[in-house]
């Protein structure tokens, strides 16, 4: 059937029943024993290594395998159909030196699926049967090191992943798939890099598939291997037109089951579920049979969770039947889809977490933006960066979201700093600290290149700082396109081919003109619509300046009454920069200012949250001649201001700063401090501690032993609980590694010629297993514990 109709057929199937999705390939391909000859064939002879366990490989040597799976499904009940190509994409095949093969592959994979289906279908018109092209996570994720040793390096890039997966959707849409499946998903940034792939193709075709997404979680805390929640992950993809949005693998039915609710809380699309056969057993095999699945499912089917269900590893064709006559006999119509969040205007950000601005704004709370990761204004975090010292600059990033700080701007445009670099270079780091990384980030910079840069490292949805109209309508549009397609928010700067707006009038007539393109002409929702109407120096001297202030909440307050859904930013240390010097007159300014301004609508603000200036901190005097300033009550306001300034020095001692430190856990004993270091993840006192430990310690291996390791001690059992999730387990194993480090020059002054190694531990990770990030840490604590370890590598036969 033609393509750019299939999205409306399957939505008027899903209105009335639910979709039976097929089972398990790899599980099914097992019973076929297969030897070497049969993946390899004549195709791929001339290949070194094995060609065992590709099973990708057989749409070309034995196609005849395949297709009888995929009758096997149909004839079960299924109504979609996966192609055979999870790992076919140039990046995943690299490993068995297939990546010239990857589009044949695909093609045939595709065109294997469609032949089946098409047959099915004229058997019984009245059930049609799609085909979905498998699109998987491939071995590599964006979103995380794997080097434990250097937070910064990533195995692979988002263009990388951008390429290889357009590369695959152009191939199987040439096959002719019906719908594009972006399948066990465990890093959201590599999913953002599938749908703009996607979107490539669908752009060069003049045609579009329905789109649909399924993650995996990686434990029971319900959170993806990145890190991130499963609502944080369904924000970060919530920009594109998705059919569905769903789960599969790493759980059985059962256990799939809470997530699947919280799902049908936050989710404004259909829902999947292809669940596995249960928990592998310790032979890796599946244990759920056909009858024990079935009450779990039917629980689904009775709760109204899901709209497509299926099966993932270790599920048959039996499997398959069991649900669709489970479906059948229930009459079951599935989920109900409800109305997008952003339909109720609200502004929805994530970061690990999500940030939902309505909680804020229920409140008539200022959303933070944390300002001191701004080469701009911070000398010291500018000096970090140019000295690259990356883990002192995450200290002041960590120091901010302690401090309050809800988003953190990003900033690092100096004419010194290659940006591009900086900027990926940062934010890589900052994905490594999970205190950091949970809450979202804002991608400052005046250069587009630098802010591409930044939106290639976020899994999570950011915002951008900022866009304008100062070079034509064209640019604007352009840059607006991009930056919905990176999954991100948009500050729109009152700023036109004039120059900047100052007046109030000018104010609303930029944003008014912005909101029109952004809404009507590049499809952005009001809600990711956020205007700077650019907050400007007050008190100058300069007479037109005097309006400044209250321009901008003039004008804050007209957008909320006319631009409904948008919200309203600035950046705050703009409005006292007359004062330079006078940090206490300066907070008094922002703080005042802020009170009124966020009466009349302000959203959020660039403030550094160390400051905890209140309202009614501010002595009376001197709060009545900021207001003259800001309202411009009296043609004297600003002299006075200025009179006061000069008879009053920096007088806010109690100021916090980003050099203060005070951490309490400092004056806890050596064994406490180590273990609040190793959970935490602190490695900027070790060398001290370790110091200290040493004199206490008959040896150090005794401090790996009984101190460094009841800490790891707790660190897993954190894990287990779901107390912690893997970001923070790889940043408790650098720590741990660096504890080491430090004392392995005592260890090894210590350790006698002829000292026995504890033990010898061979590692591997099995052919076609993507998950080597578990192995490198628990390398990393044996190598600690005086065992040989031999690391054998990744996707070992």
């Amino acid at each position: 059937m033609p393509q750019n109709i299939v999205m409306s057929i399957i939505k008027n199937i899903l209105k009335q029943r639910i979709l039976i999705l097929d089972g398990g390939m790899g599980s099914m391909i097992q019973r076929f024993n297969l030897q070497e000859e049969d993946y390899r064939g004549t195709q791929f002879a001339h290949l070194p290594g094995t060609m065992k366990g590709n099973g990708d490989a057989l749409n070309i040597t034995r196609p005849d395998v395949i297709q009888s799976i995929h009758e096997q499904y149909l004839l079960a009940g299924a109504d979609i159909i996966e192609t055979n190509t999870l790992n076919s994409t140039t990046i995943s095949m690299a490993d068995y030196g297939m990546e010239q093969y990857v589009r044949e592959i695909n093609r045939a994979a595709a065109q294997l699926a469609k032949e089946i289906c098409d047959k099915y279908t004229k058997l019984n018109p009245d059930k049609p049967r799609f085909v979905a092209g498998s699109i998987g996570p491939t071995n590599k994720t964006a979103s995380l090191s794997p080097d434990v040793s250097n937070p910064a390096f990533r195995g692979v890039t988002f263009d990388e992943l951008r390429t290889a997966y357009r590369e695959q959707i152009d191939a199987l849409f040439d096959g002719g798939v019906d719908a594009i499946l972006i399948e066990t998903s465990f890093d959201t940034l590599n999913v953002k890099a599938a749908l703009m792939a996607a979107e490539d193709v669908f752009a060069q075709k003049g045609k579009s598939l329905p789109l649909m997404v399924s993650f995996t979680l990686a434990g029971k805390n319900g959170r993806i291997l990145s890190g991130q929640t499963l609502e944080a992950a369904f924000v970060s993809v919530s920009h594109a037109n998705l059919l569905s949005i769903g789960l599969n693998c790493s759980f059985g039915a059962r256990d799939m089951k809470p997530f699947l609710q919280e799902l049908k809380r936050i989710a404004p699309c259909y829902i999947s579920a292809y669940p596995n056969a249960g928990l592998p057993n310790s032979l890796g095999q599946y244990d759920e049979t056909p009858e024990t699945m079935a009450p779990q499912i039917q629980e689904y089917l009775d709760e109204g969770l899901v709209n497509i269900i299926g099966g993932c590893c270790g599920t048959t064709p039996d499997h398959i039947a069991m649900i669709a006559s489970l479906v059948e006999r229930h009459g079951a119509r599935g989920l109900r889809v409800k109305a997008a969040m952003t339909d109720k205007n609200e502004l929805v950000l994530s970061g690990l977490e999500v940030l939902n601005s309505q909680l804020s704004t229920l409140n008539s709370q200022l959303l933070i933006i944390g300002e001191r990761c701004n080469v701009a204004g911070s000398r010291k975090f500018l000096r970090l960066i140019k000295e690259k010292k990356y883990e002192e600059a995450l200290a002041i990033a960590r120091g901010q979201v302690d401090e309050g700080a809800q988003i953190l701007d990003v900033n690092v445009d100096d004419g010194l700093l290659d940006g591009m670099q900086e900027m990926t270079t940062f934010l890589n780091w900052m994905a490594s600290e999970p205190d950091v990384a949970r809450v979202p980030v804002m991608v400052d910079s005046s250069d587009w290149n630098i802010i591409e840069a930044g939106l290639k490292c976020l899994q999570g949805k950011s915002i951008v700082n900022s866009i304008s109209l100062k070079n034509g309508e064209d640019d604007f549009l352009q840059k607006a396109r991009k930056i919905k397609s990176y999954g991100a928010a948009i500050i729109a700067m009152a700023f036109d081919e004039q120059g900047q707006a100052d007046t109030y009038e000018r104010k609303i007539e930029v944003c008014a003109r912005m909101f029109r393109l952004l809404t009507e002409k590049a499809g952005i929702h009001p809600a990711d619509i956020i205007f700077d109407p650019n907050i400007l120096a007050i008190a100058t001297g300069i007479e037109t300046h005097n309006t400044y202030a209250l321009d901008f909440i003039r004008a804050t307050e007209w957008i909320k009454t006319n631009l409904p859904g948008a919200k309203v930013s600035g950046g705050v240390s703009n409005l006292s920069f007359s004062f330079r010097g006078n940090n206490y007159l300066r907070e008094a300014m922002h703080t005042v200012f802020l009170y009124h301004a966020i009466q009349k609508g302000m959203d959020m603000g660039i403030v550094n949250p160390s400051v905890a200036l209140t309202y009614e901190d501010i002595p009376k005097d001197l709060r009545k001649l900021i207001e003259e300033v800001i309202f411009e009550h009296t043609n004297d306001s600003v002299e006075k201001l200025m009179e006061y300034a000069q008879n009053h020095g920096d007088t806010l001692s109690s100021t916090q700063t980003e050099e203060k430190t005070g951490f309490l856990w400092r004056n806890h004993p050596v064994e406490e401090r180590l273990k609040y270091a190793l959970i935490k993840g602190i490695g900027d006192y070790l060398e001290e501690d370790l110091e200290d430990a040493l004199k206490i310690y008959p040896n150090p291996v005794s401090i790996i032993d009984q101190v460094l390791m009841a800490g790891m001690n707790e660190v897993g059992k954190l894990f287990g609980e779901g107390k912690m999730f893997l970001p923070q387990v790889v940043k408790t194993a650098r720590t741990m590694k660096k504890a080491v480090a430090i004392l392995q020059p005592h260890i090894e002054a210590s350790r006698s010629d002829d000292a026995a190694k504890a033990g010898k531990i061979l590692f591997a990770t099995v052919k076609g297993d993507v998950h080597d990030i578990g192995k490198n840490i628990t390398s990393v604590i044996l190598a600690c514990n005086n065992y040989e370890v031999i690391d054998l590598g990744v996707m070992v036969p």
